[in-house]
């Protein structure tokens, strides 16, 4: 059963309880009530663990790993913390395949082979299967392309169209405001 099927009576928690914690997760009350009481619990347990890893991330500096806060995936799901590169800090990621190796304390070359295949590989992965890609122009600057794809899937979202009718709608700004000047 999902977290989001369950019936007001198997729920351990009052409306008034959800409301409460809620409020304390920085969720609507509509939120809250199509949510059972575990699942607000995982929020509320993943909300700590993440203050505490931001408090020891606050102590780090240069470059290096930072601690990631997630769950695990399935039924009964735990809160995890594992050391990742944060690529929303560029300033702490290694500049070259010698500092990758003594910040990660990679020694063997097929260790770092290996971190290579299989970053390639979720790399084209992620390309691939990204629906809105046949779409996005190459030539567009990151970031447009990166806002093209927000505004393409909230708009197909919000009006309840197709992927394929919002490009139809939105590309055509894009291709103006970017387009590239010969």
């Amino acid at each position: 059963m999902s977290e989001q099927s369950m019936s007001p009576r198997e729920d351990k928690m009052s409306n008034g309880q959800k409301a409460a914690l809620a409020e304390e997760l920085g969720l609507s009350e509509k939120e809250a009530s199509k949510m059972s009481s575990e699942a607000l619990e995982r929020r509320k347990e993943l909300a700590e663990k993440q203050k505490e890893i931001d408090v020891i991330n606050a102590s780090r500096s240069g470059i290096g790993t930072r601690l990631m806060t997630g769950q695990t995936r399935g039924k009964g799901a735990l809160v995890i913390s594992w050391e990742a590169f944060d690529d929303s800090q560029p300033a702490t990621l290694p500049t070259s395949i010698q500092n990758f190796m003594e910040v990660t304390k990679v020694e063997k070359e097929s260790e770092l082979v290996n971190f290579l295949i299989t970053g390639y590989n979720d790399s084209l992965y992620t390309a691939a299967s990204d629906p809105l890609a046949e779409y996005v122009e190459s030539t567009w600057p990151p970031e447009a392309q990166t806002q093209f794809r927000l505004v393409v899937r909230n708009y197909s979202r919000g009006a309840v169209v197709s992927l394929e009718d919002a490009v139809m709608l939105i590309k055509p700004g894009f291709e103006k405001q970017f387009a590239v000047k010969a």
